[in-house]
């Protein structure tokens, strides 16, 4: 599969919360790995609980991932105000197995870093090697490795500023 720099982000619209919602069913079941979480009786992995205030917040933002038109994951934005600092944080971050290791995942978060210009923390839970993996060679590639990196918490953040960054 090759991606194409016209791969869209798309800001996902009241409708579309459904299919996020359907979506993350599939991203806790990857993240089921790394976290302690469990399906219920039912087969089914709980509710998101910030889902609706993607639709509800002035500083949360969320995307849907094509590719071809097909939708393809997700991502959740959120501006964060602590005291005086300011900055943009990638709450939830999900790609389809099917479209994995095929560039999507890269032009999709180049994408969020261009429609919202300032400071960044991208974090990942301590144990999801995989993501800080990602993480790094996306955020290094995009910044030319110009981005700092802290574990705290049991989370590994990289944090960078994109204002200047011309891509």
């Amino acid at each position: 599969m090759q991606i194409k720099q016209n791969t869209v982000i798309k800001v996902a619209e009241l409708r579309d919360k459904e299919t996020i919602h359907n979506l993350m069913q599939f991203y806790f079941y990857d993240f089921s790995e790394f976290i302690d979480i469990y399906v219920d009786d039912n087969g089914v992995f709980g509710q998101y609980a910030y889902l609706d205030n993607y639709w509800q917040e002035s500083r949360r933002f969320p995307y849907l991932i094509e590719w071809e038109g097909k939708v393809a994951g997700f991502v959740l934005v959120s501006e964060v105000q602590e005291e005086n600092n300011q900055h943009w944080s990638i709450s939830e971050f999900f790609i389809m197995k099917k479209f994995r290791l095929s560039g999507l995942g890269k032009l999709a978060a180049y994408q969020v870093f261009e429609k919202h210009k300032g400071d960044w923390q991208v974090s990942q839970i301590e144990a999801n090697k995989p993501a800080q993996t990602f993480w790094r060679k996306v955020i290094g590639e995009y910044t030319s490795e110009q981005y700092k990196e802290r574990n705290e918490e049991r989370r590994v953040i990289q944090s960078f500023c994109n204002k200047i960054i011309k891509k």
